[in-house]
């Protein structure tokens, strides 16, 4: 869910963090903003922050090059593998409230050109991590490409978060392949899934969480004026 803290933090930048920023900047003379995300796959803020940071990088494309790469969070470690409905978890979890939680996000998604759609399963997110950290070892652009699909498809689909099919088909669709392979094995990238968790996740309260060059944090699904904001301060602190 979204995190309680609407602010931007901004930390005074280490001498090493401010050697990456300069030593990354391309032969073009742009300046590199790293972004570190973590998000659980079922968080739709998640996916909101998501959609905000494409328009802030779409903004700022002939200032900045970008490197963005997603780290694993757990909203529910303990949700059920088989799946619970999307409409049951949430009245078990929010009660009352959930009805105006549904409201409100399907006007968030709206206002995005998208479609929030309550149906189908929710459910443990961990086969999902497994595969985006796979997929980032191909390709930090395949990797986020993935994320979007995975997205697009629980969201605004009503597909299933921890159907292993699903999550084939949308490694494949952005050109990963041996993601069925990968699957089959339920041992397969878990330690590393829970290794990024404890350098990237540990200490933070809720997703979206970003973290720009290793030194400004950003909370929840902010616009794109947020993450610009950002950017330029990262791009000031690497002079």
């Amino acid at each position: 869910m979204r995190s309680l803290s609407l602010l931007t933090s901004l930390s005074i930048p280490s001498r090493n963090t401010r050697f990456m920023a300069q030593s990354a900047g391309n032969s073009d003379g742009k300046k590199l903003i790293q972004i570190d995300i973590s998000s659980d796959t079922v968080c739709p803020w998640c996916f909101v922050g998501k959609k905000n940071l494409d328009k802030a990088i779409a903004s700022a494309k002939d200032q900045f090059d970008f490197k963005i790469q997603w780290h694993p969070y757990f909203l529910n470690p303990s949700a059920p593998k088989e799946g619970i409905t999307k409409r049951e978890f949430y009245e078990k979890k929010f009660g009352s409230q959930s009805l105006e939680m549904a409201a409100r996000m399907t006007e968030v998604f709206r206002r995005l050109g998208l479609e929030y759609d309550l149906s189908g399963l929710t459910g443990n997110t961990l086969n999902s991590h497994r595969l985006i950290t796979w997929a980032g070892h191909h390709g930090l652009d395949k990797q986020n490409a993935l994320v979007e699909e995975l997205f697009v498809g629980y969201f605004t689909q009503g597909k299933y978060i921890g159907d292993s099919k699903f999550l084939a088909q949308a490694a494949a669709k952005v050109g990963l392949e041996g993601a069925e392979e990968f699957l089959e094995d339920p041992n397969k990238g878990v330690a590393e899934v829970h290794e990024d968790l404890a350098k990237y996740s540990t200490g933070i309260n809720g997703v979206p969480h970003f973290v720009i060059n290793g030194e400004i944090k950003i909370s929840g699904g902010q616009p794109p004026e947020v993450f610009l904001r950002a950017f330029q301060a990262a791009g000031n602190n690497a002079n």
